[in-house]
């Protein structure tokens, strides 16, 4: 596992969530009516003037199937993100905790080398961590 793997793990949460968020717009406009009001009379003797309130979505079937396969893709998309987020949870798993930390401050919260070190306590300097993570990367 790389560092720039990692970082495209936070790009890969932004997508699953965008991808949802896109799906459900998707769905919100099958749910889309449109009112209208019209008028007219009878046919016959008296031509009394009528109104008439015509409602009905304004989605059709030519939009169901250009939706269903936008969904399709979508699903693709959200798919593969989610696969590399799970390779990138399993691998953070298996280091040690410490590291999990650096990583989780370094690489996931964009913290500065001085900020994880003030974390991470415990005496640690900035160019202790950054060597650290450096030798880390380097070993694995």
């Amino acid at each position: 596992m790389d560092k720039r793997i990692l970082e495209e793990y936070i790009d890969a949460c932004e997508v699953i969530r965008e991808t949802e968020a896109e799906i459900r717009k998707l769905e919100d406009k099958k749910s889309i009516t449109a009112n209208e009001t019209v008028s007219g009379s009878n046919p016959e003797f008296p031509y009394n003037p009528q109104h008439f309130k015509v409602q009905g979505t304004i989605y059709s079937y030519a939009d169901d199937s250009r939706l269903r396969a936008k969904k399709e893709i979508l699903r693709k998309k959200k798919e593969k993100a989610e696969e590399l987020k799970l390779q990138v949870e399993v691998w953070m798993i298996s280091i040690p905790f410490r590291m999990q930390r650096i990583i989780k401050y370094k690489i996931f919260e964009k913290m500065t080398w001085q900020q994880v070190a003030d974390r991470m306590g415990r005496k640690t300097t900035e160019e202790s961590v950054r060597k650290e993570f450096k030798r880390f990367f380097e070993k694995n």
